[in-house]
Formats: C-alpha cells, structure tokens, sequence
C-alpha cells in the first residue's frame, strides 16, 4: 500500500475552534452554524461602468475579497437584485471563487431572493415555489457555487402561501443546493407567521436570522419596530443592515460640511436631513468615547452592536481595504460594562 503523506498543519488544531485567523465567530441562531463576527456586505460592489450603479469596481471588489479571508471576515452578504437587479454583485463573488477554489469551504454565503429578477413575467418574482427555484439556479450560476449557505427571503409575500415557500427551500435544502434560511425586511407578525406553519409543516427549515434596519442611532426602521424583541425571543440571530446609518456613525461627519462627492450621505443630498444638531450631539459625545480608548467611532459603535444580545454579526460594507481593516478590527474589541452604559445614556 502506497503511502500518503499527513499534513501536520492539523496536528495543533484544538477540538473545537471559535475563531480563524484571529476573527471571533458566534453562532447564527439555534443552528450550529458559525460566523466572523464582522460580515461583509457587498451591495456596492459591482461594474460601474455598465451602469448598475454599484461604487465599487472589479479590481477593488476583489482585493477587497483577498483581504477579508486573511482577516478573517468570512461572511459575505449579497443579494440578486443589488445593483439595478444586474446580479453583478453574486457575479463578482463568483469570480473570486472561480480564480480560488480552495477557499469556497472557507465562506458564508448568503444571498436573497423576491423581487422580480431573472425574468419578465410574474412569475419572476415573490416567494412562490417557481420564482424559489429558478431565483436558486440563477444565483448558483453568477456565484460559481454548487450551494448557497444562507438563503434569504428579501421580503415578505403577501399572496404566496406561507406554506408553498417554506416547502420549496425545504427541498432545496434536502438537494443541499441550500445550507440554511433566513428571512429580510419582515416585521414581527410576518416573522410570527413563518414560525407558526414551520411548526404546523414539521419542517426541517428554521428561520436562523432576521435582516432588518437598524443603527443605534434610529433603531429599528419604522413599520419593523419590536422585529428585532421578538427575534431576540425566538431565538433568532438579528442582523442589521445599513448597521453605520448610511456612513453617518463613522468620523466623517463630525464636520458635515467637510464631506463631498463620494460621502453616500453627500451623494443622495441627505446631510441636513440626517447630520442635524441633535444628531451630531450625540456622535461627538460618541466620538469622545472612541477617543478615550484610542479607536475610531465607526469601530465603536461597531463594538457596541457586537455586545446587544441577540444580535448575530455587523456586516458593514467597506468601500477599499482600509476600511474593511477599520471594521475587522473592531470585531475584536470588548467594550467594558462602563462603556455600554456611557453610551446607552448618549443614545436615550
């Protein structure tokens, strides 16, 4: 019998592993599902100069991409609709994994399907069985993938049956063509729903996170307000999208008049709107916080989130490399019980 050679890089691997290259995990929901605590969203990444309105470029995206696995942020957030429902979003993470394979096994995944996309009619939309399946194979193909880790429901179908849509990601998941399920942009009572005819189906498929608004800033967005209670109650992981207030908790608007083309906040004309004096108040009492433990006030408040229970991973996204090593530092931090409090008050 030949002999094979025993790679002894696995020889000192503890038995259970909380963390890789260096990046804390925790785990989604109920399951047994692990991830970094620092996410990546990738709703800006696309091809600009087609057109889809995506800020971040091919070469970026993936540099960007490079260097999240070696800081350990390896979930990865995206969508099928991002950028003018071009698909370029899962299309570039396809092409990182199509130039490195080894690392597919390393990555979360999740995507979402429900608005129209991937066809005309429709039947190209909503939850029902055949826009699931179709929205499935589609998004397989732009990520080069055999699986999607997380399947999310973007959001709520009012006129498909609960039952339909939890029946058909019950047969992708047995497919293995779908690891998991999560749902986005649902209120309590749609969470509630979805919970229940699990229950009644005795289904396999559990609902392991909830993708709603949220800063510490303005909480929930209206409408999705005690979402993230009963989520809590659940047992379901909450995760926040648009987690910096569109870039207002980051140190670029402590001076709103210092901010230009480029700045999202400057670019969609919000600024007054949003970096009011009541507003601004509050982030440079933050930002004194940040000061204190000598970090930025976008890791800061990333800290924070990190310690509300309940709360699954941040997944900010990062526009070039400096930021996403901003963002998995702060994955790291500890804020002591002082520091929640300061600012819980600052934020009453």
């Amino acid at each position: 019998m030949e002999n094979k050679k025993i790679d002894t890089r696995f020889y000192n691997i503890p038995f259970e592993v909380n963390d890789f290259n260096a990046m804390p995990y925790r785990t989604l929901g109920k399951s047994g599902l692990k991830v970094s605590n620092i996410g990546l969203g990738t709703w800006k990444m696309g091809y600009p100069e087609t057109g889809d309105g995506s800020r971040i470029d091919e070469k970026n995206s993936l540099q960007i991409f490079d260097r999240a696995v070696e800081l350990g942020v390896t979930f990865w957030d995206t969508a099928n609709r991002y950028n003018n429902a071009s698909g370029n979003s899962e299309r570039l993470i396809g092409s990182w994994f199509k130039n490195n394979p080894d690392q597919r096994r390393n990555i979360v995944v999740a995507t979402k399907l429900s608005g129209a996309m991937d066809g005309l009619t429709p039947n190209h939309c909503g939850l029902s069985r055949t826009n699931i399946m179709e929205a499935v194979y589609a998004s397989l193909e732009r990520l080069q993938s055999d699986h999607i880790d997380i399947l999310y429901f973007h959001s709520f179908d009012t006129s498909t049956p609960v039952e339909e849509s939890l029946m058909a990601v019950e047969d992708l998941v047995k497919q293995d063509l779908v690891r998991y399920f999560s749902v986005s942009n649902f209120t309590a009572e749609q969470l509630k729903s979805y919970q229940s005819s699990a229950g009644k189906l005795s289904s396999r498929v559990g609902v392991l996170a909830l993708q709603n608004q949220f800063d510490i800033l303005n909480r929930e967005g209206a409408g999705f307000e005690g979402a993230r209670e009963y989520a809590e109650s659940a047992g379901i992981s909450y995760i926040a999208w648009s987690p910096m207030a569109r870039g207002l908790l980051t140190d670029k608007y402590l001076d709103p008049k210092a901010a230009g083309p480029g700045d999202r906040l400057f670019d969609e004309g919000l600024i007054e709107e949003k970096a009011n004096e009541k507003t601004l108040q509050k982030l440079h009492e933050l930002s004194k916080i940040a000061h204190e433990l000598n970090i930025e006030l976008s890791q800061l408040v990333i800290a924070y989130m990190l310690s509300i229970r309940g709360m699954g991973p941040v997944i900010p996204s990062s526009s070039n490399v400096k930021q996403l090593e901003s963002n998995a530092a702060a994955g790291k931090l500890t804020l002591s019980g002082d520091h929640q409090k300061r600012m819980a008050q600052v934020l009453r």
